[in-house]
């Protein structure tokens, strides 16, 4: 065969490869039919097979005394790190199950990232600015999307199989668990599959106006 010939029979490979990948388009909405930003859409093949892939890295970012973006989902084992660009020093901290850590006082960018090892969901907090809350959502399987304003979710390049599909959401007021909905993509190219998730009031702790003077913290 050709040089040439190779190229085209491995284009087409390729492109047979992509054409049986499925995808899984996901839509949250509230009780009144309103569309849920922020939420995480996890898809997990039925038979518990699992690759992951060996490095991975995130970011997420401090600006104007706000963790961006708020809700972050990873996959299980990413390392983040925590750059402040906030004209404030922070101490960010977690005490979740998933993860405890702690780093010391600092502005820029911190020495180490954090190593996100344990499926679960993680509360990211300021021991200065009580206000500053965060989520970082580490996920078992790599399969996963977040909202956006429009309560979609795409979660793209699945192999085609039936999956265990469950949402989460930072004011959802019922058990992530219960969210899981059976989804077969063995056929399909693509899936649609809906939540309508009932929200808790978001508290919001009021920014002191002290701290919003002060040039020190």
């Amino acid at each position: 065969m050709s040089l040439r010939w190779t190229f085209v029979a491995l284009a087409i490979m390729a492109a047979t490869v992509h054409a049986q990948n499925a995808e899984i388009v996901a839509t949250v909405l509230n009780g009144h039919g309103e569309a849920v930003a922020d939420a995480v859409v996890v898809a997990v093949p039925a038979d518990g097979s699992l690759r992951l892939p060996t490095r991975r890295e995130d970011v997420v970012d401090q600006v104007d005394k706000e963790f961006v973006p708020k809700v972050m989902p990873v996959l299980v084992g990413t390392s983040v790190t925590f750059p402040n660009h906030a004209n404030v020093r922070h101490q960010v901290y977690s005490f979740s199950p998933a993860k405890h850590f702690e780093l010391p006082l600092y502005a820029g960018v911190p020495g180490q990232p954090v190593r996100f090892d344990k499926p679960g969901v993680v509360v990211l907090g300021c021991h200065i600015h009580d206000w500053v809350v965060g989520y970082i959502y580490v996920s078992e399987s790599p399969w996963f999307a977040k909202t956006g304003a429009d309560g979609k979710a795409l979660i793209a390049y699945l192999p085609p199989r039936a999956y265990v599909v469950r949402v989460w959401h930072p004011q959802m007021d019922i058990a992530e668990e219960t969210t899981r909905k059976n989804v077969d993509a063995s056929r399909a190219r693509r899936v649609d599959v809906e939540w309508e998730l009932k929200l808790k009031p978001e508290v919001k702790v009021r920014r002191a106006p002290t701290a919003e003077r002060s040039g020190r913290y």
